[in-house]
């Protein structure tokens, strides 16, 4: 993964477990934290209806990352554990991004309790920057969540749930040393009174890097530094009002040498130095009304992220080049729910939010301000059938409205198997990255040109004698029809459908459960936006833009299941069949009109429908085996975990523009990740573990597996805590 820092830029809960869950904190008894083995009953999750709603009665896909889980995984950061899940795949892109259904990470929407991430690279939000010593849970809601969260929310969301202030004098401190120097420190404390909390988590993450290919000259990962702190201040006004105020705070600093190619062909060594800083502050205010039928929530998010890369040759230290990012965001927004009867909410919300982006990529500061609204009904007119109706109003400052409407129905034909569905349509505005940028990478010398600015770049390109000549004609290389469709891009649109069922029969022998979950989901996409390559360089890179590929589908179907066994020990596995096509590149096939070199006789052929792969970056077939172990009477838990990912297409080598030919896939792989840790009285406890066990890298082709990584870990717990009991 090259860390480049510069941006391009469910029916409501039962009234008495949530009164029982409040009592208990106010009372000083924690709710049980979660074992390896999941409490089902007891799962609540907010992310899917913006409601406390029980994981169990929700009614589209939602997965559950707990915070033990975690830990036992002996993950760093927000992509080591969501390349583990089942149906997401952990993508090189300008960082780790994240893949949903086949759609790529711009279209999942990152939230940090509730709140949107801001500061994308290619669309990509690198996941190396949110730490997880801090973390409750993970939720990830699968399919289309236009409807409540908005444009960027089209393939799903993930929302980081951190952990709030709990009773009493509590904390911890853990430091970690492992393979390529790589150090994590991290610190947390909690102190919770009659009326106000606080936590304070802080956390520093270093490594010395790794070079996959020393030929090259350059580090793979360079050197890095990075640090976050977060804080949560709660205070009660009253029994019915509460006030919190969260705040997040990321800076990262790198610094690499790379050489660079001149046009005249002298090659020099240049360094680089870069910051990025993310900061970002939430008050929120919460009242309950009379009859405790109406909670209402007004909230304020603010945030900024801001990059700088300097560059200066390393000889002499005179300048080269400078660039800089700065992104702000801005969203005041109010929530009301409405609950007449135990079987009804409705929930109703309204906001506007502003976002401005400033650059040296950009020619100008470029702003967007979006007004909005959304609505919710969820009911349950009968006891086993649940539905849940929703709709949102966008109204951004440059395109026409926009109307995402869902519906979700869930019903309980057993006992022991529920059934679930749920259609939604989602839109996705071009970003400020696809329509203005201005981009070209001084060091490896590839040019990236948003679609307002495209058509004078390469003009310009080929006038300055830039772009690789044709050797038949002498041209410059530009593929037209690509730098036309570059030209007329347009808003995205998905209409989607996610259909299964939830399996938990309940077994004769107590020591054993089990649950399977299957769904299986179709996404028809208008006007997908993807990257796409105008022109060629004379220096062998390429020159980007953006298209909309007109008519794609991404479908398929996600298994997983979960069997508790006795004596601690739990076996998961998890398999997705995954196909992405773009509909108009199917119906050229069929018809005989696309066409290929073939790499040996170099003459051309026709391309059959079998040899058409899809969309690039998607693996058919991709799947994972876990086994956890824990032991809390010894102090002892262990997990292994597989992780396979099939082939995917690369990059297009024959000049169709398509993927079709076998030298065009990277092959699929396997990870093996093993951990063990023991606690050793009250308060220490110790980690140590293997990612990629095998060892398997492909320097060539993912920069983001490093090889076999080794590390061990101390924690120490501080303060009194209350004892868990059971409620």
């Amino acid at each position: 993964m090259a860390r480049s820092l510069t941006a391009p830029v469910l029916r409501v809960a039962p009234l008495a477990l949530l009164a029982s869950r409040a009592l208990a904190q106010q009372a000083g008894v924690p709710v049980l934290a979660d074992t390896l083995r999941r409490q089902h009953l007891g799962e609540v999750v907010v992310t899917a209806t913006r409601t406390e709603k029980a994981l169990t009665d929700v009614a589209i896909p939602v997965s559950v990352i707990g915070g033990k889980q975690i830990k036992s995984m002996g993950s760093l950061r927000l992509g080591d554990v969501l390349r583990e899940q089942t149906g997401l795949s952990l993508v090189a892109d300008h960082g780790q991004g994240i893949q949903l259904q086949g759609l790529n990470s711009e279209y999942t929407l990152i939230l940090v309790d509730g709140e949107p991430l801001i500061g994308r690279t290619a669309g990509t939000l690198d996941l190396t920057r949110v730490a997880i010593g801090n973390i409750q849970r993970v939720e990830v809601v699968k399919g289309p969540a236009s409807a409540l969260w908005g444009s960027d929310a089209l393939a799903g969301v993930v929302n980081i749930i951190t952990q709030k202030p709990q009773p009493g004098l509590s904390g911890n401190l853990r430091a970690r040393y492992g393979t390529n120097q790589t150090t994590d420190l991290s610190g947390t404390f909690n102190a919770g009174g009659e009326r106000a909390g606080l936590t304070v988590f802080g956390n520093r993450y270093s490594s010395a890097g790794y070079t996959l290919q020393p030929e090259s000259g350059t580090a793979t990962i360079p050197p890095f530094a990075s640090y976050t702190g977060q804080s949560r201040f709660t205070y009660s006004l009253s029994e019915r009002t509460k006030f919190s105020l969260s705040g997040r705070y990321f800076i990262e600093n790198q610094r690499s040498t790379a050489p660079i190619t001149s046009e005249a062909g002298t090659t020099a060594d240049v360094d680089l130095r870069s910051r990025q800083t993310d900061f970002s502050l939430n008050p929120t205010l919460t009242h309950r009304f009379g009859g405790d039928k109406v909670f209402a929530t007004a909230r304020l998010y603010y945030s900024r992220y801001h990059t700088q890369e300097a560059y200066t040759y390393a000889a002499d230290g005179s300048y080269y080049d400078a660039t800089y990012f700065t992104q702000s965001f801005l969203r005041p927004e109010v929530q009301v729910d409405y609950s007449p009867r135990l079987n009804q909410t409705l929930t109703l919300g309204a906001g506007y939010q502003r976002q401005t982006v400033e650059a040296t990529r950009y020619d100008e500061q470029q702003q967007l301000a979006n007004g909005y609204g959304y609505a919710q009904y969820d009911w349950s007119p009968l006891t086993k059938l649940n539905l849940v109706g929703g709709v949102r109003y966008d109204g951004p400052s440059q395109y026409a409205g926009q109307l995402s409407p869902k519906l979700a129905a869930r019903y309980q034909l057993r006992p022991w198997l529920a059934l679930r569905g749920s259609v939604g349509r989602g839109y996705r505005a071009p970003d400020f990255r696809q329509l203005y940028l201005n981009f070209s990478n001084p060091t490896v010398g590839y040019s990236v040109f948003g679609t307002h600015q495209v058509q004078a770049k390469v003009a310009q390109l080929a006038q300055q004698g830039q772009l690789a000549s044709d050797p038949a004609t002498g041209e410059p290389i530009v593929y037209q029809a690509a730098l036309a469709q570059a030209g007329s891009l347009t808003a995205e649109s998905s209409v989607a459908t996610n259909l299964g069922f939830l399996l938990e029969p309940k077994l004769p022998n107590k020591d054993f459960s089990y649950r399977l979950t299957v769904n299986a989901f179709r996404n028809n996409l208008q006007n997908l936006i993807e990257t796409t390559t105008v022109a060629l360089k004379k220096n062998g890179q390429a020159v980007f833009s953006y298209r909309n590929v007109t008519r794609a589908y991404t479908q398929g179907l996600e298994l997983e299941n979960s069997l508790g066994l006795p004596h601690g020990f739990t076996l998961g596995a998890g398999y997705q069949y995954l196909v992405a096509k773009d509909q108009a590149v199917v119906d050229a096939v069929a018809a005989g009109t696309v066409f290929r070199r073939d790499p040996t006789t170099l003459e051309t052929e026709r391309v059959r429908p079998g040899d058409y792969g899809g969309l690039f970056n998607r693996s058919r077939h991709s799947w994972n085996a876990k086994l956890f172990y824990d032991n809390p009477a010894h102090g002892f838990t262990a997990s292994l975990r597989a992780i396979y990912r099939g082939r995917y297409g690369f990059a297009d080598s024959n000049a169709n523009t398509i993927l079709d030919a076998a030298n065009e896939y990277v092959r699929g792989y396997l990870l093996l990740n093993v951990a063990a840790s023991k606690t050793l009285g009250p308060r220490l406890s110790l980690q140590a573990g293997a990612d990629n066990l095998t060892n398997y890298t492909d320097p060539a082709y993912i920069s983001t597996l490093a090889g076999r990584l080794l590390y061990a870990s101390v924690a120490i717990e501080l303060g009194k805590k209350p004892v868990a009991r059971t409620l």
